[in-house]
């Protein structure tokens, strides 16, 4: 059994609420694979459609170690939330002892080696979101969708 973003699947959780990242790989692999979905913005206590949001300053590690903070389009800070959803994601993972995780591509809680740059201006740089960067250091490998 393998976590994956649930947006990936089709379900309305993303910021926007829509399903547009539904992805035709990751519902392939429903044939093959147990997929568990989660949505760590919304396990945290974010509500679905919400302001976008975006890792101000640095990375997903960052955000655990303290050093930077996930603040939305509206300047509030729900790096508390962040952290809590991330905090639950890696709950999961540990009850159903899963070892690997299908993240968003580029989300600032799921995305896996890039995110964007906090500016709300579609810049990407190197790093982590949040739940990734939690996984990660739990030993838990994580891909996201464009790596299928």
């Amino acid at each position: 059994m393998k976590l994956i973003s649930a947006c990936l699947l089709g379900i309305k959780c993303s910021w926007d609420g829509q399903d547009i990242h539904k992805s035709d790989k990751v519902i392939e692999l429903l044939n093959s694979e147990k997929l568990m979905p989660i949505c760590p913005e919304q396990l945290g206590g974010l509500r679905t459609p919400r302001a976008p949001q975006e890792i101000q300053g640095g990375t997903g590690e960052d955000v655990l170690d303290g050093k930077c903070k996930v603040l939305n389009i509206n300047g509030e800070d729900v790096t508390q939330k962040f952290i809590a959803g991330a905090v639950e994601a890696l709950k999961i993972a540990g009850l159903f002892h899963i070892r690997e995780f299908i993240g968003k591509s580029r989300s600032p809680s799921c995305g896996c080696g890039q995110i964007y740059d906090g500016t709300f201006s579609r810049k990407l740089i190197d790093g982590d979101g949040v739940t990734t960067a939690l996984l990660k250091r739990n030993g838990i490998r994580v891909v996201t969708e464009e790596d299928l």
